[in-house]
């Protein structure tokens, strides 16, 4: 395992929102150096970084043309370097976005491999053998490229599928997953992943890493021998690196494929889901943190505990307040609700991800798409730093801004927060330091359930409890673990005596 995940929180910075150092609307790299002090000094000591290739951006740089080039709207190579050194200085680390499923239909290998004759590109993406042959149950194009065949899509139409092999196969044309056309397009992969930490990444987000092996079966074995072989060369040759997946199925992820991480996405039903965005499956929002609904903490450790159980000894699951795919969960829940959210958050096992803005309790925009982004671009609007232009993020014009802002009277920026002791952003930064402060609260120390009532739930970390009441009314537990143990954190009111612990409504504390 990698030492430095133990005491690891990270930051999410989704780079064209961040902030912009040139006035162009766009943020940049040279931005988010210069605000390297800042996630710093909020106790991030990690990052991951959206992808900043060289992109068409039809899908927000999801789409690469060139893995090996920074995109020009960003800046250099030489920008990103410097950025990964300052963070190093700093004694934080960064992960990149790996996008190992799929290119942009503008990259040079799926130039090559379009082409009406054999190159060493003619099976790097999945082609069938004949312009009229679909391709069953897969997104494909047909009629689109001088080659006969059609090519396979992973997700948008100018994003076409790499070729990883098929599990089961039922066409000529379908490479086995260890034939050396798939084992090239692995090597490939390995070679970028190479080229990165070389210049100072420290590991990778693998965005959609269940999808490599096509037809694969329901663990997904092969697509998971595939990051086995490449966390096989992560561990030999770059034994610092980590790398997590956008997979959210642990058992898979992490014992099978050998992810350090796995990230536990907000999938409708599931557990995470429950705690956030319950109102995404249901008429009434039972959210567990929603204080007016009736949410039930065991909807989540029912999904929670079995997959937290079967990886503890071997990586970590990853819980985040949102991303960049995901609405931002001030969308339903209130300033007070967050601050018990993220203390929830910052205070289980595992490795969090704070996404930008969050910590200000930045709010869901309803905004027509930017980039292929859709509903998911009213998560992605430009920071709020001050009420300076644009809110501080960018010198241009309104009109030139990537993305539209939040125009509300009450927007919240952390000018407004950060000398406010009782504000959210102050408040998740006390939350995090006493995370680095504590042993007991990171990553893998010792988790198990002491009450779950509905919206109370106590667990223990290690030696110390964490409790939290989500409800609307005052709430007592009476259990042996609390006996001798003393309040040292607390938002609104706990009160424990002897082995009694009373909470006010809608509070959390953490005990001693």
């Amino acid at each position: 395992m990698v030492k430095w995940l133990k005491d690891a929180v990270f930051y999410e910075i989704y780079p064209q929102s961040f902030c912009d150092s040139n006035g162009d609307g766009i943020g940049d790299i040279p931005g988010m150096t210069e605000k390297l002090d800042y996630i710093h000094d909020l106790g991030c000591n990690a990052i991951w970084l959206n992808p900043v290739y060289d992109s068409p951006f039809r899908d927000a740089g999801y789409d690469v043309r060139d893995y090996c080039k920074v995109a020009e709207r960003y800046g250099t190579n030489e920008d990103l370097y410097h950025f990964f050194a300052e963070a190093h200085a700093r004694k934080m680390h960064v992960l990149m976005d790996l996008v190992p499923g799929h290119t942009s239909d503008e990259h040079a290998w799926f130039q090559q491999s379009k082409k009406d004759d054999v190159n060493a590109y003619a099976k790097r993406y999945v082609w069938t053998s004949d312009a009229f042959e679909g391709i069953a149950d897969h997104p494909y194009v047909s009629g689109n490229a001088p080659r006969s065949g059609v090519y396979m899509l992973n997700f948008f139409i100018s994003q076409p599928a790499l070729n990883y092999g098929w599990g089961l196969r039922t066409a000529p044309w379908q490479s086995a997953a260890d034939s050396p056309e798939a084992v090239s397009t692995r090597e490939a992969m390995k070679d970028i992943m190479r080229f990165w930490l070389d210049h100072g990444c420290d590991g990778f987000r693998c965005d959609m890493a269940d999808s490599l092996v096509k037809n694969d079966d329901e663990q997904k074995h092969a697509t998971a021998a595939v990051w086995q072989n490449i966390r096989q060369m992560l561990d030999s040759e770059y034994p610092h690196a980590a790398i997590v997946s956008e997979w959210s199925n642990p058992t898979s992820a992490i014992n099978l494929a050998g992810f350090h991480m796995d990230f536990y996405l907000d999938h409708h039903h599931n557990g995470y889901n429950t705690l956030l965005r319950d109102y995404e499956c249901n008429e009434a929002d039972n959210s567990f943190f929603r204080r007016e609904g009736h949410g039930d903490i065991n909807r989540f450790l029912m999904d929670y505990l079995p997959k937290y159980n079967a990886i503890k000894e071997h990586g970590y699951i990853s819980m985040f307040t949102c991303n960049h795919d995901t609405p931002r969960a001030s969308r339903t829940l209130s300033a007070e609700e967050l601050k018990l959210a993220y203390a929830f958050l910052f205070t289980m096992p595992g490795v969090p991800f704070l996404y930008y803005g969050d910590e200000i309790g930045m709010k869901y925009l309803d905004l027509a798409s930017v980039e292929g982004g859709y509903h998911r671009t009213g998560s992605r609007t430009p920071m709020q730093w001050n009420h300076q232009k644009n809110y501080g993020f960018s010198s241009a014009e309104m009109d030139q801004v990537y993305i539209a802002q939040d125009s509300d009277a009450n927007v919240p920026t952390l000018a407004d927060q950060s000398h406010d002791p009782a504000s959210l952003f102050n408040v998740t930064k006390q939350i995090i330091a006493l995370r680095h402060a504590n042993e007991d609260l990171q990553a893998d120390a010792l988790f198990d359930v002491i009450d779950a009532d509905h919206q109370v739930f106590v667990y223990r970390r290690g030696n110390m409890i964490c409790a939290v009441n989500a409800s609307n009314h005052e709430a007592n537990v009476k259990d042996p673990a609390l006996q001798g143990k003393k309040i040292i954190y607390t938002i609104h009111e706990a009160e424990v005596q002897e082995d009694e612990l009373k909470l006010g409504s809608g509070s959390f504390a953490v005990l001693k």
